[in-house]
């Protein structure tokens, strides 16, 4: 006999304090280290470059000249 599926709980009870842990602790954080994030920043949008250049071309391997298999042609007159 099995039992019925129960329905995933995004937020469950136990984990609220801790993500709460969590944002006051980043709160602070960047509260008190502001200035070293201003510092780092133009570094972090030039380390950000090759990740986007991954994640928006999906991987290498994806060729870009090839269609999709479910792509079809269509003439508009």
């Amino acid at each position: 006999m099995t039992r019925p599926e129960q329905p995933k709980m995004r937020f469950s009870l136990p984990r609220t304090p801790l993500l709460l842990l969590y944002g006051l602790a980043a709160a602070f954080l960047v509260y008190w280290h502001w200035r070293h994030i201003l510092d780092a920043l133009p570094f972090l949008v030039v380390l950000a470059c090759p990740l986007m250049h991954l994640f928006m071309h999906h991987g290498h391997g994806h060729r870009h000249d090839a269609p999709p298999e479910n792509h079809r042609e269509t003439k508009i007159d």
